[in-house]
């Protein structure tokens, strides 16, 4: 019978950090969905609020690393903590790289699987904003696993078609810069599914 380690709350305040972390990208997705539906001249103020989010992700995954190095017990390894922050500080990257792209090319009437692509990844971020408050608790996060990964194959199915849409509608150029922006999305849900297979490992190895 597996017999599960119980944390004094001290010791959970890195779980705290990444769940605050992945709630950074649900937020995030906002301005992102925001500027699909803007004209190219609203889209410096909504790049700035999503590059605060980006700011803010760098700054807590800096917070994680000082409070692992200070906390005598982890409520994981380090190397696992530090991999799940890494990949949520890459998704944020994308995703804020993909507001870039709209900006920088003036992308106006983005195809609605943007937005799609965007339902996908605030809702892998909701779950696992979820997930890293309770890591502890090996079943759920199991659910959340499965859960995501089903997601990610979704996102895999919807950038397909995507890409098929973009070259039955677009010249070389405008195809260029569309794609540009749904290879973008794509990647942040891939980093989620990443993060996902990350917990899966730690189910493994705490089972």
């Amino acid at each position: 019978m597996r017999v599960k380690l119980r944390l004094f709350p001290q010791e959970r305040a890195g779980l705290g950090i990444l769940s605050t972390m992945a709630s950074e990208l649900v937020l995030a997705v906002q301005p992102l969905s925001e500027m699909l539906g803007a004209t190219a001249s609203d889209y410096p103020e909504l790049a700035e609020r999503l590059h605060t989010h980006e700011a803010t992700i760098a700054n807590l995954q800096v917070g994680l690393m000082t409070q692992m190095r200070s906390s005598f017990i982890n409520p994981l390894p380090r190397e696992d903590m530090f991999s799940l922050s890494r990949f949520l500080t890459e998704a944020m990257e994308k995703l804020d790289g993909a507001a870039d792209l709209l900006l920088l090319y003036k992308l106006e009437r983005v195809s609605r699987r943007a937005s799609e692509l965007l339902d996908i990844i605030s809702r892998q971020a909701e779950l696992t904003a979820d997930v890293m408050r309770s890591l502890d608790n090996l079943d759920e996060a199991e659910d959340y696993w499965i859960e995501t990964l089903r997601l990610a194959k979704r996102a895999d199915h919807t950038y397909r078609v995507y890409i098929s849409e973009l070259l039955a509608d677009h010249k070389h150029v405008p195809y260029t810069k569309q794609r540009d922006v749904a290879d973008q999305l794509v990647d942040v849900c891939r980093d989620m599914r990443r993060i996902a297979t990350a917990v899966a490992a730690i189910i493994v190895k705490e089972a």
